[in-house]
This record gives C-alpha cells, structure tokens and sequence, in this order.
C-alpha cells in the first residue's frame, strides 16, 4: 500500500474537522496505508512540515480540512510530480467542489483517494502568482478574486458564523456600505484588455468561489486557460440585485459583466480611476495587494480525483 503524509487542520469547521481529521489516519492505517502525520498546531509549520515530508519521499500527500489546507496542499506539490489527495471538511470546499470530491464525508473522499491511487491522478492545470518582482510566489488551482468578492472573502475569514457557505452572504451584507468601485487595469497575454472603475475582477482557472458561487461558469480546470471576469463600476443597488445570479452563473449575461480569457493576466492598480483594489484572494486564502501577475501552467498538478 501506499505512503502517504497527512496534514490535518483541527480548526477547519470551526474545529469539528479535529474529531474527523483524528479519524483520516486511523483509517487510512486501518486500510493499509503506512501514514505519516505531518499536523502541526498553525499552517507555516504544516506548510514546514509538509515541505520536509516530500523531502523525505512519500507516494502522496492528503491534505484535510478547508480551502485553506488545499491551497497549502497545492503550494507543496504544484509544479512537482506528487499526487495530492483532498479530504474537504471546511466552509467553502471549493476546489474539491469542482473536482467532484466528495465534502463533509471522510469515508467517501479516502475511497475516492484511493480510486485515483489505484487508476492515477486527474492532471490539472495551476496558476502561478508573482508579484511582478518575483520576490512573491505561490500556486492556487481555483479562483484568484481582486475586486469586492476579494473584499467579502476577508471579511468571511473574520467571521465564526453562520456554518458553511452562507458565511459569505452575511459578509457581503457587511461590506456593501463599504463599497465604492475600484480602479483597474487588466492586461492579457501582453495587452491592455480593460482599463476601468470596476466592481469585481475575477482570474479563474475553476468556476467556483465563496462556497458554490459559480463567478466563472464556463471555467475548466484543464484547458490551458483563465478566463478572467470583470463587472464594471456598477451601483450598491445594482451589485446586490446581480449577487444572486452568481449562484446560477446567470451574473455573466449582465451588460456590466464581460468574460475574456488567456494564459497571462496581469492585475494593476489604477488609482486614477477608482479607489484602491482590496488584498486580492486565492482559493479563500489572503496573497496580498496589487499588482499581481498570474500565470497557468498546464498540467501543473496532480489530483487524487476521479477523471472527467
């Protein structure tokens, strides 16, 4: 059977992910597996510990808990041949939700892990981020958010409640008397593609954000591709009348909404022609301020998924 190093994060889901991260290795022994416990009591020191256990060689790396730990997953394996395996037990569970992982139920999502062992990893593609300078560097395999969804996302990480995905409603109540559209440009594969007051900008290699908010409907993990959604600097009003079509993935066909795509997109901050963009966000995890370069690399990543 296979080595595999597992990180759990006892406070995904408000710590009811310890009890269930507490059953992962007991069953992944119980199943045959050698397993070796990379936890650690913060994410820097899973981040370490993980970091040295693909070092030390092992067939796979599992990784339980939210989006969080999937985006810590994916920074230790992206770029590398190592499969990463995913047991969704947080809020959002957005990449494993566009995977087709199996969320909230450890023994469906290790029979998937172990599916995918047996018949190999799904490969997918990953978006590299840099700060322009390259002094800043990380992976994500979802959705890069740099406008007012990147604004709820900080404020859902605030918050302890309500469970699950409708966390990010009450945060986007709770930033809509902040918001005021942000200055932007946007450049793909080398050109300036919009320039522009704006409401949200998007840079998505899967569809999904904020716990099934379908912000880029059409995305694929393994095109090659981004497909970068933009909002114009439409009104309070109008944000919040168009916020519930996001769930359907209905919000594109708004005339404020425009969809391109390409490979290299770069984000700038335009204090010329609105306010200051907020930290943008990846896969719900804070990168940092504009502007940011991102780039995909095809077939970047492994996944213990089952194939499409």
């Amino acid at each position: 059977m296979a080595v595999l190093g597992v990180v759990v994060n006892p406070t995904a889901a408000k710590g009811r992910a310890e009890s269930a991260g507490a059953r992962v290795g007991m069953m992944l022994v119980e199943r045959g597996h050698q397993v070796v416990d990379l936890s650690a009591p913060d994410l820097a020191a899973a981040h370490q510990s993980a970091r040295q256990a693909v070092v030390d060689g092992v067939d796979a790396l599992i990784v339980a808990g939210g989006d969080g730990m999937t985006h810590l997953g994916v920074n230790i394996v992206a770029g590398t041949t190592l499969p990463l395996g995913i047991i969704p037990l947080g809020r959002g569970n957005d990449v494993a939700r566009i995977l087709g992982i199996p969320r909230h139920n450890v023994e469906s999502s290790i029979q998937a892990i172990e599916d995918a062992l047996e018949a190999g990893p799904r490969i997918v593609d990953a978006v590299r981020v840099t700060d322009g300078t390259h002094s800043m560097s990380e992976w994500y395999a979802g959705v890069l958010s740099a406008g007012f969804d990147a604004a709820v996302n900080a404020r859902a990480n605030q918050l302890r409640w309500p469970r699950g995905g409708s966390v990010y409603v009450r945060a986007l109540f709770q930033e809509l008397g902040r918001y005021r559209p942000y200055g932007f440009q946007v450049d793909i594969d080398g050109e300036v593609a919009w320039q522009s007051a704006g409401a949200l900008v998007a840079v998505a290699n899967g569809s999904d954000i904020g716990g099934g908010m379908h912000i880029a409907p059409d995305a694929t993990l393994d095109d090659g591709q981004l497909d970068v959604v933009l909002a114009g600097p439409v009104s309070t009003a109008t944000l919040l009348s168009v916020f519930p079509r996001v769930y359907r993935g209905t919000h594109i066909r708004h005339p404020a909404v425009t969809v391109l795509r390409g490979k290299e997109v770069t984000l700038i901050p335009r204090p010329d022609l609105g306010g200051e963009p907020p930290d943008a966000h990846t896969d719900g995890e804070r990168v940092g301020p504009l502007p940011l370069e991102c780039s995909c690399v095809s077939g970047a990543l492994r996944v213990l998924a089952a194939r499409p």
